[in-house]
């Protein structure tokens, strides 16, 4: 399996002959020139995990690419040719692909709670959008987020540990403007057995 990082929460995972984006978003670059797509995934509605003005020429230039998106997603941009998934869908895109979750976490009382699902790619790669979901699979690699309005540091700590990871890196991150300070915590916090490895924004992760 190989990880490319775009910034924030943008993916590419491949494995086998399946690429598969996971959440291009507004603060997310480097994406937008990808070919040979199999599947675009995304986790909610919010711009920072879809950003639907490069979204329709990303797939124009990927005919192949199948579009899947939450249900909160989906009813916002009904002209989207996409699969709608929901918690518990097992999905086959090349690779197994699981759904978990249903909600975005709390951001405040007053806010209405979205639709949000998260993605386990390949049996390996869990990425959870913005929720505190633990799936329930082992996870050999974590997407963890690690700061926005709806996050506490102890909250992505409690995640980090009951998930229990083999190796988990940072996303969710750009609103930082001095992310080494979460950092130096996850990794103070982490459960036995996990690496934590901060992954660049154009990082690359190959893993056996």
């Amino acid at each position: 399996m190989r990880i490319t990082r775009y910034g924030h929460s943008c993916l590419l995972v491949e494995q086998d002959d399946a690429r598969i984006l996971l959440d291009p978003g507004v603060f997310s670059a480097g994406f937008e020139h990808l070919e040979g797509l199999t599947a675009v995934l995304v986790t909610h509605q919010h711009p920072d995990h879809l950003d639907v003005d490069r979204l329709r020429p990303l797939l124009q230039a990927n005919p192949d690419a199948r579009l899947h998106l939450d249900e909160g997603s989906a009813g916002q941009h009904a002209d989207l040719d996409a699969v709608v998934v929901r918690d518990g869908d097992v999905l086959d895109l090349g690779v197994p692909v699981t759904v978990h979750g249903s909600a975005h976490a709390v951001i405040h009382e007053d806010i209405p709670r979205i639709p949000n699902v998260g993605y386990l790619v390949a049996d390996r790669f869990f990425t959870p959008g913005d929720a505190l979901t633990v799936p329930d699979a082992d996870v050999e690699v974590l997407g963890l987020p690690t700061a926005a309005p709806w996050l506490k540091l102890s909250e992505a700590v409690g995640l980090l540990r009951a998930v229990a990871p083999r190796l988990a890196f940072p996303v969710h991150d750009a609103v930082l403007s001095q992310p080494q300070i979460w950092y130096g915590q996850f990794d103070a916090l982490k459960p036995a057995g996990t690496v934590f490895e901060p992954l660049a924004p154009d990082g690359v992760r190959d893993l056996a």
